[in-house]
Formats: C-alpha cells, structure tokens, sequence
C-alpha cells in the first residue's frame, strides 16, 4: 500500500471506538456488535464503495439504525389480527409489563414464604383454570406443535393414534401435523375419508393397539358440500365407553364461544362435551404469548406433565409471566380488533385519509393465524397509489399493507388508536419520498 492510497485515509478501529456516539452504542448493544459495524463500513471503503472521510458519518448513521437485536416493530395495517409473519398476537400493556418484571431473578421456581422449591408455572396454571373452569388442570409448554407432540407421544408411545383422514393438516411453511406425531415413533391408525368420518369408523379401529383417538379442528381451510363429522360428544362417549382418552386439539385457544366466530369451536365447550385433553396455542385468539396450552382432566395432565418430554417443551418464565398477565389483565389487543366497532373504525379511517389523502373503500379484515378460516370481518381501508408499499414498508416506522387490485390498502383495524399519528406521518413521508424520487427522474430525463 503506497502513502497516496486512499485506503491510509480510512480511520482506525480505536479512534473510532473512541467517539462520545460509538461509546454510547458500546453500552447500549455491546463492543462486539458495534466492532462489526466498523468492520463493515471499513471494508466499504477498502472497496472503493465510499470514501475514507465518509466512514465515519456512515459509522454514526449506521449505528442509529441499530440495536442489540434486529427485530422491528411495524404496524399492521394489513386487517389480519393474528398475523403469523408479523409474531402472531401482540401482547397486552399488562402482558409488556410483566415480561419486564420476569427479565430478571424471579420466584419461577421458588416460594418466598417457605423458601423452598415451588411448582414452576403454578400463577399462569391457576390463571387458565380461573379463565376455563371446566377444565381440572392445566399445563404450558412452548407452543401448540409441542403440546400435539407431547400429548399423543405420552398417551400413544409406539402404540396407535386414531385420526380422521379429513384432519391430517398441513399449515403454514410445509409443517404437517401427521408427520410431527409419527416424528417419535407413534403410529397413525387412519379412519373415514377426506369428507366424511362416521362414528363406526372410529369403534371399528379402536383395539389394544390404540392410545389415544385425537381430533384436530380444520381451522385453515373449510370442507363443504357432502360432508360428515363425529361430534365431540359422541365421540367423547365412544372413547370412554372403550376406556380410552379423547385429545382435541382446537389450535386457535377461542375459550368460550364468540357470536363473531359462530364456527369456531371453543375449548370449554369441548371439555363440557367430554374431551379428556384440549389443546390451544397461547399466542392466537387467546391475544397472549407464544405458549401450547393443555386443559382437561387432572389424571390425564398429570400424566403428560410427568413425561420426559415435558421437561424438554416447558415454557420459560417470561412465556409464564405474559400468559398471567394476558389472562387476569385487561381485554388484550386481539379480541378487541376482533369487536372493533364498526363506525369508530370507519370515522379513524376517514380522519387518516383527510390527510393523506386515497379513498375509503369497504375492506374485510381476518383472524388469521388459522382460526376464523373464511370468516370476513366488515370494515374499511385506505386505497393508496401501489408504489407506496415499498416506500411504506421499509420507513421508519414500519408499516405493513395489503396490495390488492392495483391498491395499497391500508386498514386500521389492528393499528392501536393512539398510533394513528404514527401511521399518517409514516404515510406521508412516503408520499414524500416518492414525490421526490419522480422529481429527480424528470429532471434526469426532461
């Protein structure tokens, strides 16, 4: 390298770790995290890609932009509540708040009064127990594959699972529930047709090979037209009468029936009807963490609970603080954008588009996280110009939409009220972006 190569001109790593705004990053995100930074900008300028003396002021851009982790919040605009790619329920104030409180030493594990060891998840079990009473216990693990896993793998072994070949779903990304279950050795006795199950279907696979007969709700997609299923009921009394445990596993953690979801099935009605074990994620309808819930019969949890299994899909103390919180705090963001009322809907809608402008179109909003499948939820959105999306997407803050018909359609049905400020700035500085882009191209091409 000769003195005149600009590559002399690129500052040192310690000068710049030595900078007031690189050493507040450094204790704010770690040096490790900010030395790759300075890393990265550095190579650009080795390559020619900015100058040395721009090192620097891209070192302190960058580092604006950064944190310890590269997750961002975004605002869905898109009307879909449960909203899988963007993490699914968000959680409420009171959930927030306890995951603060639970980031640190807590008594997870340990009663303070005695002082000795306590059952792990004891408040977040009485919680759910307060909130569905026709369960007897209750047990949490990570999330709802794990609690489908745990529950045939304890109750079936290497034994049979019976099953409807109309409930062998696949959900999102290629995942299979039948080849989850079978993932541990446990064998699937297939009963019925993709449309129609009947009740002699089940009796007539049931033998000492079975361990359990398992129900799984369709809630991402709908068969219609010649159809027949076994109510939980009858089933429940086919089961019991062979001395055998029912597991319905529900997915969506809907705990009590809603008249705005009249399909959906309800994990309290399914335990009234005589299922030993309901199944639920905690992180769909139920608006709380990422958790699989189990509820039924307190001989039937205690068996899964003492599975080694168990131990390896418990849920950690912050999953165990938020569900609490979800569950004895105020109405969480999920069923209220589910019962959103129509006309404030409408009139927040029609103040956003008075000053960004577009046209209020009607708008059906979902449930999404595979519940409600095919349900519309009435509303309205904003139809912008589609080259927003982008610009709309990749801003500060973020906001995801919907494009559909030509339109980006904006629907504010899951944007909290007090961020509507948010989404018409974020809206108009894209507007602005693009004014400017279009600007610079004429001007580049008159």
């Amino acid at each position: 390298m000769t003195e005149s190569d600009p590559r002399r001109r690129i500052p040192r790593t310690d000068r710049l770790l030595a900078l007031p705004e690189v050493e507040r990053a450094s204790a704010q995100m770690g040096e490790r995290v900010v030395r790759e930074l300075i890393r990265a900008v550095q190579d650009r300028a080795r390559s020619g890609r900015i100058a040395p003396e721009q090192v620097e002021a891209e070192l302190l851009a960058g580092l604006g932009g950064a944190g310890a982790h590269s997750l961002r919040p975004v605002l869905n605009a898109t009307g879909v509540i449960v909203h899988t790619n963007l993490g699914r329920a968000p959680l409420s104030d009171a959930a927030r708040a306890a995951l603060q409180d639970a980031a640190g030493y807590t008594d997870v594990e340990f009663d303070l009064a005695s002082g000795r060891r306590s059952r792990r998840g004891a408040a977040a079990r009485a919680a759910l127990l307060a909130a569905c009473p026709a369960a007897e216990d209750a047990l949490v693990v990570n999330n709802g594959a794990a609690a489908l896993l745990l529950a045939t793998t304890a109750l079936a072994g290497s034994g049979e699972v019976v099953l409807s070949r109309g409930e062998m779903i696949e959900i999102g990304a290629g995942f299979r529930l039948p080849e989850l279950i079978a993932s541990t050795g446990t064998r699937i006795r297939e009963v019925g047709t993709t449309n129609r199950t009947h009740a002699e279907d089940y009796a007539g696979a049931l033998g000492a090979e079975t361990g359990c007969v398992l129900r799984i709700h369709a809630s991402n997609y709908r068969i219609s037209g010649f159809t027949s299923a076994v109510p939980v009921a009858e089933l429940a009394g086919l089961c019991h009468d062979a001395r055998l445990p029912l597991v319905v596993d529900l997915g969506s953690g809907l705990v009590d029936p809603d008249p705005a979801l009249p399909e959906e099935p309800a994990l309290s009605t399914a335990l009234r009807d005589g299922a030993d074990v309901v199944i639920a994620s905690g992180d769909k309808l139920l608006g709380g963490p990422q958790a699989g819930i189990l509820l039924g019969r307190a001989d039937v949890i205690a068996r899964l609970a003492r599975h080694p299994m168990a131990r390896a899909m418990r849920a950690d103390k912050l999953a165990l603080a938020a569900l609490e919180a979800t569950l004895r705090g105020p109405e969480p963001p999920v069923p209220s954008a589910l019962h959103i009322d129509p006309e404030q809907l409408r009139a927040r809608t029609e103040a956003v588009s008075a000053q960004v402008g577009g046209r209020v179109v009607d708008h059906d909003g979902r449930v999404g996280g595979g519940g409600g499948a095919e349900v519309p939820l009435p509303g309205v959105a904003i139809a912008l110009p589609e080259d927003l999306t982008e610009p709309l997407r990749r801003g500060e803050p973020a906001v995801v939409t919907t494009l559909r018909d030509g339109a980006c359609l904006l629907d504010l049905r899951c944007v909290p009220a007090d961020r509507d400020e948010d989404l018409t700035s974020a809206v108009q500085a894209a507007q602005a972006a693009q004014a400017a882009r279009a600007a610079n191209a004429a001007s580049e091409h008159p």
